[in-house]
């Protein structure tokens, strides 16, 4: 009878610490990998840099923009830049004005691997 008495009290003591050991873990196992762990957290920190960089960027882009707006208003109206949204627009250029035209030659690859330009002829 004593001996089960004990049994019983070891097996106890046991399962109790099983029990908590498991019930740590768990919480333990959530607190890193969870929806709100610190696994979680890293990965928002993450996307707070990445987005953060992106606004600075668009802020950026944004007052370039605004400058340039500003230098098409009517009260400010820039005439250099009135003329160059005038001629990109129109595909206009003034009869005094020198014109270079450019011509484009792809470059084709060889059958060697090596590329090639169109306007040369090959060595081979």
């Amino acid at each position: 009878m004593v001996t089960r008495k004990r049994l019983r009290s070891i097996l106890t003591t046991l399962g109790l610490y099983v029990t908590a050991a498991l019930l740590i873990g768990y919480f333990g196992m959530n607190a890193f990998s969870g929806n709100h762990g610190l696994k979680a957290q890293e990965d928002i920190d993450r996307q707070i840099a990445a987005l953060s960089a992106e606004l600075d960027r668009l802020k950026l882009e944004e007052a370039h923009w605004q400058r340039r707006v500003a230098l098409l208003k009517s009260d400010k109206l820039d005439p250099d830049m009135l003329d160059e949204n005038a001629r990109e627009l129109l595909d206009y250029t003034d009869p005094n004005e020198l014109t270079l035209m450019l011509v484009w030659h792809p470059v084709a690859p060889a059958a060697d691997g090596q590329a090639l330009n169109a306007s040369q002829p090959s060595t081979k």
